[in-house]
């Protein structure tokens, strides 16, 4: 098998961890990211088990050290890189007049600007390949509201900076997309809905079918679901694929 390497951010946990094991599939070596080095290692057995090579870097990607890191031992191992998915970043959901400047600022440092340097830092290299760059945002971007404006706007810059990029992979043979997932049922929905549920004074369980009904969604996504999409996004078949944001939410947002 020809060498195909991705790197995929984010990967200990969630639709970052889910990617990495279906790209397992596709890729001959994945490199692993993410700040939690034992969540990391129990992915990278599990992508070992499915045929691929895993490299692990635990690092913080709001670090600009962190993303050199990356690229350089990514070049050092496998000497190439055919796919990039930023998946890495989570924005905290406070309200619009109590959140602060620095939870802004912290809120965009990995999410945005942690995967533009890493795109950066990675294009030489995806060029070299005509590889391909998937950009996670989310389906705030299309319904901004006060309670997650932070999040919101994030995405909407995501969704973007991706089309900018996506504009010069056309000269480059570089496929850009962003996809914007709506509400997945991960770790990180579950905190979610904790604090949702002590906010409308539900049980949990009362929580997750309030939430379905106020979404009109008939059931939540899985982390498996995201990760098919982005495989189909950085495979062969998607080579004409590109400078597009890419919905799967269930239905929640009601736009075309």
């Amino acid at each position: 098998m020809t060498p195909k390497i991705a790197i995929v951010t984010g990967a200990s946990a969630g639709i970052g961890r889910a990617t990495a094991l279906r790209l397992a599939k596709d890729y001959t070596g994945l490199v692993l990211a993410a700040r939690e080095p034992d969540l990391l290692e129990k992915t990278a057995a599990d992508v070992k088990a499915l045929g691929a090579t895993p490299l692990t870097i635990a690092a913080d990607l709001s670090l600009v050290e962190s993303v050199n890191k990356v690229i350089s031992e990514t070049q050092k191992t496998f000497g190439r890189i055919d796919a990039l998915v930023n998946i890495a970043g989570a924005v905290p959901q406070i309200d619009l007049f109590e959140m602060t400047d620095q939870q802004w600022t912290d809120g965009a440092e990995m999410k945005l600007h942690g995967a533009r340097r890493l795109a950066i830092k990675a294009w030489p290299l995806l060029k070299e390949a005509k590889g391909s760059v998937v950009f996670m945002s989310g389906n705030s971007a299309e319904s901004p509201k006060p309670g997650f404006a932070a999040v919101a706007t994030i995405n909407a810059a995501i969704c973007a900076l991706a089309k900018a990029f996506a504009e010069q992979g056309i000269a480059d043979s570089i496929t850009v997309n962003s996809i914007a997932p709506g509400p997945v049922m991960s770790n990180r929905r579950i905190g979610f809905l904790e604090k949702w549920s002590k906010a409308h004074n539900l049980t949990m369980d009362q929580a997750k079918e309030k939430f379905l009904e106020e979404a009109h969604i008939a059931r939540y996504g899985q982390p498996e679901e995201i990760a098919e999409l982005i495989a189909f996004m950085v495979s062969p078949g998607a080579k004409w694929l590109t400078g597009t944001a890419i919905r799967m939410d269930g239905g929640e947002i009601k736009a075309i």
